[in-house]
């Protein structure tokens, strides 16, 4: 039972953003600061990746856990109410990620995926990766 009234559950839904989030915000202040430029979410390339090298084909999507379905972490439970209505849009988030993902690697990008929970854990292991491969790519 949710404690919340479905018109209130509703507002707040509508509150969340696409764009500018606090990870995405955070993972473009640490590719900055580390020297790596990029572009946000580009028309131009399938999928609109949250940051894309497009010259060197890399592309990073930083992924909600809720709203993208992680598997496997606390940060992701679907919710009791409207469960149907949920598990399709999550389900369809998931299946679309995939077939983007697959698509950008078809056209030779090298594509990175970092989860909400693992940057609040601070596990930048795929951001170092990221970075890596940028600077691979300069030389």
């Amino acid at each position: 039972m949710d404690r919340i009234s479905p018109e209130r559950r509703s507002w707040n839904m509508s509150r969340i953003g696409q764009k500018n989030t606090k990870p995405e915000k955070f993972v473009r202040s640490f590719l900055f600061a580390q020297g790596v430029r990029y572009r946000c979410s580009p028309k131009n390339v399938i999928g609109k990746p949250d940051i894309c090298i497009k010259n060197r084909k890399l592309a990073l999507f930083v992924h909600g856990c809720f709203w993208h379905g992680h598997s496997n972490c606390k940060h992701f439970r679907l919710p009791k109410t409207n469960q149907k209505f949920w598990e399709e849009k999550i389900t369809a988030n998931i299946n679309r990620d995939k077939r983007v993902r697959d698509v950008l690697i078809s056209e030779g990008y090298r594509v990175f995926q970092i989860w909400e929970c693992e940057i609040k854990e601070k596990d930048l292991s795929k951001l170092t990766q990221f970075i890596e491969d940028y600077k691979q790519t300069i030389k």
